[in-house]
């Protein structure tokens, strides 16, 4: 993998001798299960007698020819770089070469399905992996057309981002589709998805008249569970939405949604040809948290239609233009053009979580990142690049006001369309619209990193009324800014068995601190509620009665967000050690069984499981995990029949089982002896059951070979390597990592349930004898895999669950004798701010 880096400098000083205009990719996929063909020919201005590379990432170059004069490929091509020399002023390149598939999701990736044996091929190009499929100028900046003709069985289904073309026949029952030339975009959103795919087809009209095609694709095998009309449904919903607010009509021919295997992340923005995960997909009972979540990823990459795919950053370090843009885009829409009309809600117990968590690690960095490499940009996927910038995205369109906000945007796309920005080129068009200066906000909350905590600090006369009430923000030490909220408070008070809102007010503050005059003189409710409404990008504190009256109460709290934001307080203040763990625990089990909101829910409980494992004191560890699976047991029983609820409780209850009478209600539910109202036992659940039984040590690797010949298909695979990852012996555990690390022929997704299940245990002592080969192989790791396996093997293998000072100190001496690997630290730093955070929680719980 270190060979394959790019630089920014290097990019910048390749960007200063080339412009590329076209790229002709010839394909052909009929070669055989570990190569393909590829011939490109580029077609790019230079500056003359300059020297510059292109990216190609070959097993076997057969020739290269530059303005007609063929190149020897043994001196020019390094398997990663092609070399050019003696540029012309106007230059043609022609590079034939054979490719290999992956298995990694990392370029071309071939997929067998076990079900039917068919062959499923989908492209994955973000961030530097087109030039594992054609020669490129592998950076956004060099925007030319593309123009793939590719060569094909001719059953399959074949598709890219400019509208698929009739087939013509060619060899041996092959086809070859020639497609038109795409617009001027950027490699990365290329896209190339091939094989026997099951498609049904619709359109749209667009808001210029013109027809749009759409599709939906999935595997043969998945086709039965295909819900296309809801996703043509909210696709519509999200076209109609966007096409209103940016005043900009879609910019692509078509829009085909494709659900392909083995997918490294939710989904991807090609253009024209969206990618996606397809365990949306749904073969099983889902979460609502999960249903919804998949409409805001559906809105998500439409919305990178315009903001990424029209108008791309100049380099990475803009990433979050895309990302932050496209997560607040498809988080208005959601809220505002579909039934999920509390998206918002999701938004803080999700996103804000999420960003807050990253935002205190050692590696936070600001919204705007230092970029230097391909290397830096694969780790800033991330928290901040996503959900804070969300967030404060959210808190600009309220400062500037929303209609501006869209104004500016729409400007900004015509202003830009199809070439590459930076930060300053939005900025200036949200100035013009506005008529605010944004240069302090920008510097303010994009260029610093950190995140700041709100308090209500406030006295009370004999009659308990305020004397005087202010907001106290404090940052941390290593990121002092002191930013601009524009925040709300809430005061609520029980009447009736609720708590409900009796006051609000809005205001702006900043510096340390704030003085709230308007709250002077009112009495002092059950519960005062920073930021509510949650307008503002902050942790907030609750003062001593308010805490008490949210451990007591919180479940009548009616609005949802002002739960969320309440939940939230109580599980940052555990994380930060200022409240106990065990607390936390009390809160949750004591609350929880009211919660409507199917995400807050889903997050919630999976930090109350955190918190038992990891965050109280050692000594009441088991007995805090047996109490938290007996309440849950509890819960599912007195849920609601075939709700959303019981149906989290029975996952979270399988997921922390710890005892054997926990073990006999899961057996008795998976083998149909005993029944909740309501649940049906389908195919997940019955492995996520059957998991809970492996963790408890009732179950063995002859049921769960039992369960994959009953669920021979690739979600059953995955599933099976998860639950062989669970056995809870040192064995298993030694077996689960040689076969990931030892082993380099597993794909992706095999890799990752290998990881999840590898730290799915009860006892973690377990994993203290995997802790020396641990750190002993993670060099070679990261020198011999591509970038996405070494992830996975590099978190999903760390014993985190040890959260011991041993793990800690272990740790640190690995980074200070590995000072030369950048990404590869950062994971590590990461894995230890969550040993060091858990230590100090324990520490706290045990006080």
């Amino acid at each position: 993998m270190p060979g394959e880096n790019l630089t920014r400098v290097e990019a910048q000083e390749r960007r200063a001798l080339v412009d590329t205009s076209s790229y002709e990719v010839v394909l052909d996929l009929t070669t055989g299960p570990e190569v393909f063909r590829s011939t490109t020919t580029v077609r790019f201005t230079g500056e003359p007698g300059a020297s510059t590379f292109i990216d190609a990432m070959t097993r076997t170059v057969h020739s290269v020819t530059l303005n007609g004069v063929e190149l020897d490929p043994s001196t020019v091509s390094d398997g990663v770089r092609i070399q050019l020399d003696g540029l012309a002023a106007e230059n043609v390149l022609v590079v034939d070469a054979d490719a290999e598939y992956t298995n990694t999701g990392e370029g071309l990736h071939r997929f067998v399905d076990p079900v039917d044996g068919e062959v499923y091929l989908y492209s994955q190009f973000e961030v530097p992996d087109s030039r594992r499929v054609f020669a490129v100028f592998e950076q956004p900046d060099l925007k030319a057309t593309f123009s793939f003709t590719i060569t094909a069985p001719a059953a399959w289904q074949v598709v890219s981002n400019s509208p698929t073309p009739e087939p013509v026949p060619a060899h041996d029952g092959a086809a070859t589709w020639s497609f038109a030339p795409t617009q001027r975009i950027s490699s990365y959103i290329t896209a190339i998805v091939a094989g026997p795919y099951d498609v049904v087809r619709s359109e749209l009209t667009s808001s210029d008249g013109r027809t749009i095609p759409l599709g939906v694709f999935a595997r043969k095998s998945l086709a039965e569970y295909l819900d296309a009309d809801y996703i043509f449904e909210k696709t519509r919903q999200g076209f109609a939405y966007y096409e209103e607010k940016f005043a900009y009509p879609y910019p692509f021919e078509k829009y085909d949604q494709l659900f392909v295997p083995e997918f490294n992340a939710g989904a991807m923005e090609n253009a024209g040809a969206v990618t996606f995960t397809e365990t949306y997909v749904f073969r099983s009972k889902v979460t609502d948290a999960i249903k919804e979540r998949r409409v805001v990823t559906i809105l998500h990459e439409l919305a990178h239609m315009w903001f990424g795919d029209l108008v791309t950053m100049k380099w990475w370090n803009d990433l979050w233009l895309n990302e932050s843009f496209a997560e607040w885009a498809s988080t208005i829409a959601t809220a505002e053009a579909t039934e999920w009309t509390e998206a918002w809600t999701t938004f803080n117990a999700m996103e804000k979580t999420w960003a807050y968590r990253q935002d205190q690690l050692p590696s936070t960095h600001p919204i705007v990142a230092t970029i230097n490499d391909l290397e830096d940009v694969q780790v800033n996927f991330d928290g901040i690049t996503y959900a804070k910038g969300g967030s404060v995205l959210k808190q600009l369109a309220a400062w500037v006001g929303i209609e501006a906000f869209f104004a500016g945007v729409g400007n900004y796309f015509r202003k830009h369309e199809f070439g590459n920005t930076v930060l300053d080129d939005l900025l200036v068009e949200l100035e013009a619209t506005s008529g605010r200066d944004l240069r302090e906000w920008s510097k303010l909350w994009l260029e610093t990193a950190g995140v700041g905590t709100l308090s209500p600090e406030f006295t009370v006369d004999a009659d308990g009324a305020f004397t005087a009430f202010a907001v106290r923000q404090t940052v941390p030490a290593d990121y002092d800014t002191l930013r601009p909220h524009r925040l709300a408070i809430g005061l609520y008070r029980l009447q009736d068995g609720k708590l409900v809102r009796t006051q609000r007010v809005e205001l702006d503050v900043d510096g340390a601190l704030t003085e709230v005059p308007e709250l002077v003189g009112e009495t002092q409710p059950d519960l005062v509620l920073l930021n509510d409404d949650d307008l503002a990008y902050a942790k907030i504190r609750l003062d001593e009665r308010s805490l008490a009256t949210a451990i007591g109460h919180l479940a009548s709290i009616e609005d949802p967000l002002a739960r969320s934001l309440v939940w939230g307080a109580a599980w940052d203040a555990t994380r930060d050690a200022e409240s106990s763990a065990s607390d936390y625990v009390e809160l949750v089990l004591g609350n929880i069984a009211t919660e409507t909101e199917s995400t807050t829910l889903r997050t919630t409980l999976g930090q109350l499981g955190l918190a038992a494992r990891n965050y109280v004191a050692p000594e009441r560890r088991l007995a805090t995990i047996s109490r938290v699976g007996d309440a849950l047991w509890t819960l599912a029983q007195e849920a609601e029949a075939g709700s959303d609820a019981q149906f989290q409780f029975v996952k979270f209850f399988a997921a922390l089982a710890s005892t054997p009478e926990h073990g006999e209600h899961l057996r008795a539910l998976r083998d149909g002896s005993a029944a909740l109202p309501g649940l049906e036992i389908d195919t997940d659940l019955r492995w996520e059951l059957l998991e809970g039984l492996v963790l408890l040590g009732l179950a063995d690797g002859s049921d769960i070979d039992a369960a994959l010949a009953e669920d021979n298909t690739a979600n059953g695979a995955q599933a099976a390597a998860r639950a062989r990852a669970t056995i809870p012996t040192v064995e298993g555990k030694r077996a689960a990592f040689d076969s990931v690390v030892e082993h380099d022929d597993q794909p992706n997704a095999i890799v990752r349930n290998v990881g999840l299940g590898f730290g799915h245990v009860i006892d973690p002592a377990v994993l203290q004898p995997l802790v020396e080969p641990y750190f002993a192989a993670l060099t070679s790791v990261w020198e011999s895999r591509s970038y996405k396996i070494a992830e996975y093997i590099v978190e999903g293998l760390y014993p985190a669950a040890l959260a011991s000072t041993e793990l800690r100190d272990r740790t640190r001496a690995w980074l200070e004798a590995n000072a030369d690997v950048p990404a590869l630290r950062r994971m590590l730093v990461e894995a230890l701010a969550g040993v060091e955070r858990a230590l100090a929680a324990q520490a706290r719980d045990a006080a």
